[in-house]
């Protein structure tokens, strides 16, 4: 078994590296207001909390604006921008081993529910979780906390603090969330976040190697050599 009961997966900088996609596409919506973006590593470090959230505190434009803008980014994002992406190298069989260990993998991600489907099953990983839980298109569930809230409910968790879940993420927002509802967030820095955002929001730990996370998950090592 694992240390694990449960374990909820925030996807952007987690599972995959969806930074080259959703960066073009940004640009592409800072193109239509006339606006400029900073260097694509400045622009890494905007990624994972809702894209409104992005636009309003990162470009200086106001609520109406980011609606708008963000209506632009998903023209290009959900024909192209969305299969800019790839998956973090050992993130597969730590999810497979997950699953076949008898612990219950779901995401909660801050993506739309629709979008983490389509990139989880375009890389053959839906298959390992039993929720996918994502934000809403155009809903009131956007935020971290919300989309954990959702995920805990369909996944039958009336009391997360008498279970034994972790969260992992990149990002404060994902330590943060979490630790709302009492779950303790293994943070991992192949993402888009720093070790200092991630120690000043209280992850409980926090790996650069995805080796270490499998140790902190109770998975027992892949052999040398496979």
């Amino acid at each position: 078994m694992t240390n694990s009961q449960v374990v909820l997966f925030d996807l952007d900088g987690t599972i995959t590296d969806s930074a080259p996609g959703i960066i073009a596409c940004i640009r592409y919506a800072l193109d239509d207001m006339g606006l400029e973006g900073p260097d694509d590593e400045t622009m890494r470090s905007f990624l994972g909390p809702p894209l409104v959230d992005t636009f309003i505190n990162h470009f200086g434009v106001t609520p109406a604006e980011s609606k708008q803008m963000i209506a632009k980014y998903r023209e290009r994002y959900h024909d192209i921008g969305e299969y800019e992406n790839s998956v973090y190298p050992g993130l597969p069989e730590i999810l497979a081993d997950l699953s076949a260990q008898g612990a219950t993998v779901a995401t909660a991600t801050s993506k739309p529910t629709a979008s983490a489907t389509r990139i989880l099953t375009h890389f053959k990983l839906d298959g390992y979780f039993k929720f996918i839980g994502g934000a809403e298109m155009h809903g009131p569930r956007q935020h971290k906390a919300d989309v954990i809230a959702h995920t805990l409910e369909e996944l039958g968790i009336a009391d997360p603090t008498s279970s034994k879940i972790h969260m992992v993420g990149d990002r404060s927002h994902d330590v943060l969330g979490a630790k709302s509802f009492g779950i303790a967030t293994i943070g991992v820095l192949w993402g888009y976040g720093s070790h200092a955002e991630l120690a000043e929001a209280g992850a409980i730990a926090i790996v650069d190697d995805p080796a270490r996370l499998r140790a902190l998950l109770g998975l027992e090592p892949i052999p040398h050599g496979v």
